[in-house]
């Protein structure tokens, strides 16, 4: 006698923390998921992309990914992206600190942040880790804060 396996429907559970990260990405141009706030950032790989960010004078939106270890399960399951910090723009994950900080160097972060350049095709210039950490004490901070309780508020 053959064995059929039944035939399940798809699930309709939701998971109301993706649902509020995508919701996130979604909502905010520039999105940064960091550890940390973007005004005192919990590792030096979100200070520096805090700092990439800052240089080129964009505004972002941040989520601190540290008060409810969930939210980094699901941001991991969303991008199949493992580290944090975690760059956003336009919907599309752009990379971590490495990249970032790389694609600033080059000018093409500027590029897919839609700013242009004083002389088209000219790099942005070098900032070294000085310069970068100096960047933070400015007061001129132009980032808001998607605070995990928000994203959590979504749940429901």
């Amino acid at each position: 006698m053959n064995s059929i396996s039944p035939i399940t429907a798809p699930s309709t559970e939701t998971n109301p923390i993706r649902d509020a990260i995508e919701a996130a990405i979604a909502e905010n141009r520039v999105l940064l998921f960091m550890k940390g706030t973007p005004e005192t950032p919990a590792c030096g790989f979100s200070r520096r992309t805090v700092a990439v960010l800052q240089a080129l004078d964009t505004p972002f939106a941040a989520v601190d990914i540290l008060p409810d270890p969930r939210i980094r399960q699901e941001l991991s399951a969303i991008s199949n992206w493992p580290t944090i910090p975690q760059l956003f723009v336009a919907g599309e994950l752009v990379g971590g600190c490495d990249i970032v900080t790389e694609m600033y160097e080059s000018g093409e972060l500027a590029q897919a942040l839609g700013i242009e350049s004083a002389a088209e095709g000219t790099p942005a210039p070098h900032m070294p880790e000085e310069s970068i950490g100096g960047l933070l004490a400015d007061s001129g901070m132009r980032a808001k804060r998607v605070s995990p309780e928000s994203v959590e508020n979504r749940l429901g």
